[in-house]
């Protein structure tokens, strides 16, 4: 029998093909591989957009994202989840948002939370929710920095990225990429400045939500800093994404915030393309120094690093990925996960506590990554929305 999963994003970013932040991406990527494993999928996220299953849509209204924009949009966003419960019966709800604890579910309808930031960016009231909730993290080094006495309840369940669908050699350009939210968090200007010192070019793929904070970084710190050498392409997904990670020199990650994980870091692995990256948070536990990339500590370090790439060979970064890194794992984790939590546990999950992972075998590229590479898998037929 078919049952029904009811995942929640965050209202103010799209998931679907274009999904360009990490816990968009997971969801696009769990969600469209929901229905080959015996769950049906309804969504509840932004209006735009384009999920395997039948959306609920919420309206984001353009401008600044001030205070009462976004309780404007976390009204809707709970009338969203209410018409979706009202629809079908639903045997699990799954929610993706920083802003989770605001919506109001049933007390008797099972609810798993991904964490997907750092712990402290969520209020502490998290940890206090009512029994129906279980917690879920992306890495074992953001489970370290849960509050101890609940860190041994948390689940795990690693992300995980498509593998590419080609296996030919890339072509190497020159230029050093950027892609990431445009965020003071994520310090792009300090790559931008380290390509510059290495005189290599670079280019930035992104963009700033209506942050004002977000939209005065950009402005202060990033438009300066452009030139010919130094460019803003904008948002970029699916195959254009691909080609940039495949073709460039390498990925520059300067980033400053407690990384729960980094899915553009294994996409680049994934590619075969080297990281240069800041160790935060969890950056160290995916990189290998020196084998897949460099872990350094300031702009002058970065530059040096671009300098040293040659020592990076393109396979081993391949190799990490399909050992690590892939969809498949994480997609088998969280069906564990699910079957556990909705009281039906399968041949994959476990009864007795412990963390839902479920490891695939290593060799050949899983059929889940090739039907799902380069982009989310497209459904023939969209979900309406409702």
């Amino acid at each position: 029998m078919r049952r029904t999963v009811l995942s929640i994003a965050y209202p103010f970013a799209p998931m679907g093909p274009r999904a360009v932040g990490g816990a968009e991406q997971i969801l696009t990527w769990l969600e469209a591989a929901l229905p080959g494993h015996g769950w049906d999928s309804l969504v509840a996220a932004r209006a735009d957009s384009e999920p395997a299953g039948e959306l609920f849509g919420t309206p984001v209204p353009p401008g600044p994202l001030t205070p009462a924009v976004q309780a404007e949009v976390t009204g809707s966003h709970q009338a969203a989840i209410d018409r979706a419960l009202a629809y079908r019966q639903v045997d699990l709800v799954h929610m993706h948002g920083i802003d989770f604890h605001r919506y109001r579910l049933p007390r008797d309808l099972p609810v798993l939370v991904t964490l997907h930031l750092p712990p402290s960016w969520y209020p502490g009231t998290i940890w206090n929710l009512p029994a129906n909730y279980r917690l879920q993290c992306v890495s074992e080094s953001q489970r370290a920095t849960c509050p101890d006495p609940i860190r041994e309840r948390l689940h795990v369940v690693e992300n995980g990225v498509p593998l590419p669908s080609w296996t030919h050699p890339a072509r190497r350009d020159s230029f050093a990429l950027l892609l990431s939210r445009i965020c003071p968090e994520k310090n792009l200007h300090a790559g931008l400045d380290a390509a510059r010192l290495a005189g290599v070019p670079v280019l930035l793929a992104g963009e700033a939500f209506p942050y004002p904070d977000h939209l005065r970084y950009l402005r202060e710190e990033i438009e300066g800093r452009l030139h010919r050498g130094a460019r803003l392409l904008g948002p970029v997904t699916g195959r254009r994404k691909e080609r940039l990670l495949r073709n460039a020199r390498c990925l520059l990650l300067p980033t400053l915030a407690p990384e729960t994980s980094s899915v553009v870091a294994m996409e680049a692995l994934a590619a075969g393309t080297p990281v240069i990256a800041y160790p935060s948070g969890a950056i160290p536990g995916i990189l290998e120094h020196g084998r897949t990339g460099f872990l350094v500590d300031s702009v002058e370090a970065m530059a040096a690093a671009i300098g040293r790439l040659d020592e990076i060979h393109p396979d081993a970064c391949r190799r990490a990925a399909r050992e690590r890194f892939t969809l498949t794992r994480m997609v088998d984790g969280y069906l564990a996960l699910y079957a556990r939590i909705a009281g039906r546990a399968g041949r994959n999950g476990t009864e007795n506590g412990g963390d839902a992972k479920h490891h695939a075998k290593n060799g050949a590229e899983p059929k889940l990554e090739q039907a799902l590479s380069p982009a989310p898998r497209a459904v023939a037929e969209r979900g309406r929305t409702l």
